[in-house]
């Protein structure tokens, strides 16, 4: 298995930043592991990578998708494994940044996704309300064990696949997975400097274009940014009140970032960001 290097963390926590220093200092090339900068047009509300770094370091799957079309893990999965491929072939490192905790844990343990379901059947189950929906499983006599009932989603989705359910392999091996870290004063400091930045960029107007483009109901247009934004924007709302709602949005965006992230005991945590060069020495150093 070829090296591969994961830096994870919280939104605004400075993974991209670290990512672009480890890139330049190891002969490395990012894949940016981020539901929401894989769609065309959405620069400046995603924090997408400025022209200036992709200069510097070359990035991969950055406005690979269709806004009008959306996009998966799966879809994410499969161009992954080839950006790999290919940043190893050209004797580069690949390092995978981002917050996209599912993103990255399909890599990492080779998720086996299921197929798309049906449309039709879809609809259907999305018109029922959650009780139905139990209802339905059970006279399905589908293995509800560590379903989280109260999830509407997941429920439809384990009907959809008649109770069969994604598999996942070990970690991947030869793979580091570095996890940087804030406190959450810092962090929420730095997350309301970056929406006073963003609007200053841009931010109102790119939404505003990105509205008249696609519609208000296009699936990146549904990330709890935009939509914030969206509401100012067809005048609903003041600015200030959408500006402190992102803030909201990102918080709590951290916070489950922060728990999905818990789970993986393999990630080394840096609480100095100076340690990254040595640890990453050592993990090349073992794999050649």
């Amino acid at each position: 298995m070829s090296p591969l290097v994961v830096i994870v963390g919280e939104t605004a926590s400075g993974k991209s930043a670290l990512g672009m220093e480890l890139a330049e200092k190891f002969d490395g090339e990012i894949i940016c592991a981020d539901s929401w900068t894989v769609y065309r047009g959405f620069d400046i509300g995603t924090a997408k990578p400025t022209a200036e770094d992709r200069a510097r370091v070359r990035h991969h799957l950055l406005d690979v998708a269709d806004p009008a079309v959306g996009f998966s893990a799966a879809v994410f999965q499969r161009l992954a494994k080839q950006a790999i491929s290919d940043i190893t072939r050209r004797g580069k490192l690949p390092i995978m940044v981002g917050g996209t905790g599912l993103y990255i844990d399909s890599i990492l343990y080779d998720y086996g996704f299921l197929p798309p379901s049906d449309p039709g059947l879809r609809a259907e189950l999305n018109a029922m309300d959650l009780k139905q929906l139990l209802i339905r499983a059970d006279g399905l006599e589908l293995d509800m064990d560590g379903i989280d009932l109260r999830n509407k989603r997941r429920v439809i989705r384990l009907i959809e696949n008649n109770g069969v359910r994604p598999t996942q392999k070990a970690m991947r091996s030869n793979t580091l997975v570095l996890g940087v870290q804030r406190s959450l004063d810092e962090l929420r400091d730095r997350i309301t400097s970056r929406v006073d930045q963003m609007i200053a960029d841009g931010f109102v107007e790119e939404v505003q274009r990105l509205g008249e483009i696609y519609g208000w109901d296009c699936e990146p247009m549904r990330a709890p940014d935009y939509r914030a934004l969206a509401v100012y924007v067809q005048g609903a709302t003041p600015l200030r009140i959408a500006k402190e709602q992102i803030v909201q949005n990102d918080l709590q965006l951290a916070k489950k970032q922060r728990t999905w992230f818990k789970r993986n005991q393999s990630i080394q945590w840096l609480t100095d960001r100076s340690y990254a060069d040595g640890v990453l020495t050592t993990f090349l150093n073992k794999t050649n």
